[in-house]
């Protein structure tokens, strides 16, 4: 029987989940993402090739694996085609894709209003990406969106455009924004709709026909736990769940289909854009891992906040999402640091706290209790099993094993696919191998 993988961010994005995700992509044979649209990147070096991917599936890399854009997920037509043509200006034009015809589409008032309601926030603004995606799920659950299998069907279509404008022109007209034309819409959309016809189709459907058949799964999301809109740290929040916990809603299959949670998370802390972050600092060491880190935002090109590894933060996400294993990434970022810390719990109002509180007041007051680990000067970026790693570096990842209550089952010593130590590995079932 296959296994169903799924693939989690678990601190506020950023943690590398594109490079798990393409490594234990040669593992399975459907690759899926479950939810996000193109506010988020995956940074993915194959050969010492970069490459960037904001809304396709990591397994479009491989023409034998079948990529899934689900149900859950806020698709930007301008944006998937400028990804699907950059790919085959770079030579990747063989591949298998599939999208749902129940995914929303972001239209391009979507990308207006983002804009206008960050400005409107003023000091409050969360610092979207203003591609689009948190009014393209407003419109989900208002029940006027547009939906990736009304491009295919002028008359619904145009109903769905006509339902939109008469609530949305109204408002750009009150934020002095140009409205939008329904007929020139229409068309637009109709043609997209056309370039979109062989690959639209019910992937719940074809997703559990393939967990019948026992083929090997991998679920990939966008953001991290800690952006979760129900539990993270709201309102500095995406705009839906990035947790295993909503990929059977998002995917159209049961809960009880996933095996497995890989939850990656960096050997450090990063976050972009507004929101508290207990444990960041700015100094020397900070800019040196920004630096050592290539730590810009892959959509943005935004410098990311730097801050020590919370284990606060992994024992939320472990809650909340649930893990089975962890991926540390980018431990080699860490060498030659002489200290690193480890965040254990908060003092909040004096108290002890060792859980993110709701109250984000509560939690912007937090301040960090940290545990020391002395560092490593060596170069890790060869090494090939976890015995090899300088002996502060295994007591590293011995103790966020500790400190996190999950078991490492693979870690990074590099951005390439091969620069991957499993310890584990997900889609078998055998104990502790090393590769």
């Amino acid at each position: 029987m296959g296994k169903r993988v799924v693939v989690v961010g678990t601190q506020w994005g950023d943690e590398g989940k594109g490079k798990i995700t393409d490594y234990l992509a040669g593992k399975a044979e459907v690759v899926v993402r479950s939810q996000g649209g193109n506010n988020a990147g995956h940074s993915i070096t194959i050969d010492g090739e970069r490459f960037a991917l904001h809304l396709i599936p990591s397994g479009i890399f491989n023409p034998n694996i079948q990529n899934v854009m689900a149900n859950g997920m806020v698709i930007d037509p301008v944006s998937l085609f400028k990804e699907i043509d950059q790919l085959a200006a770079r030579g990747v034009k063989n591949f298998k894709l599939m999208i749902s015809d129940r995914a929303h589409v972001v239209m391009p008032y979507h990308l207006i209003l983002d804009g206008a309601f960050e400005t409107l926030k003023g000091d409050a603004a969360v610092g979207t990406t203003k591609k689009g995606i948190g009014p393209a799920y407003t419109d989900k659950s208002a029940r006027i969106g547009v939906r990736v299998g009304d491009l295919l069907d002028p008359v619904v279509l145009s109903d769905r455009i006509a339902a939109n404008l008469a609530i949305t022109n109204p408002l750009l007209k009150l934020m002095n924004k140009e409205p939008f034309d329904a007929e020139t819409l229409l068309r637009d959309y109709l043609v997209f709709g056309e370039r979109m016809r062989p690959f639209i189709a019910d992937t719940s459907v074809y997703l559990n026909d393939a967990i019948e058949e026992g083929r090997k799964i991998l679920f990939e999301g966008a953001q991290g736990i800690m952006l979760c809109l129900d539990h993270g740290t709201y309102p500095y929040v995406t705009s839906s769940s990035p947790t295993a916990a909503a990929v059977p809603l998002n995917c159209g299959i049961a809960p009880m289909a996933i095996t497995d949670v890989v939850g990656v998370t960096k050997a450090y802390t990063t976050r972009v854009g507004g929101g508290a972050f207990p444990t960041e600092f700015e100094d020397d060491t900070s800019r040196r891992i920004r630096e050592v880190g290539h730590e810009y935002g892959t959509t943005t090109g935004r410098a990311r906040r730097i801050g020590w590894l919370d284990a606060v933060v992994l024992k939320h996400s472990r809650r909340v999402s649930g893990a089975t294993g962890l991926a540390i990434m980018l431990l080699d970022v860490l060498s030659g640091i002489p200290t690193l810390n480890i965040c254990t719990h908060y003092l909040i109002d004096g108290k002890r706290v060792d859980y993110i509180p709701g109250n984000y007041r509560a939690f912007a007051a937090a301040v960090p209790v940290y545990e020391s680990f002395p560092g490593w000067t060596e170069d890790i970026s060869t090494v090939g099993r976890f015995a090899d790693l300088p002996i502060n570096a295994q007591g590293y990842l011995r103790a966020i094993e500790r400190l996190s209550g999950v078991p490492i089952v693979m870690f990074s010593v590099g951005p390439d696919r091969t620069q991957t130590v499993t310890l584990k590995q997900p889609f078998n079932d055998s104990d502790y191998e090393e590769e």
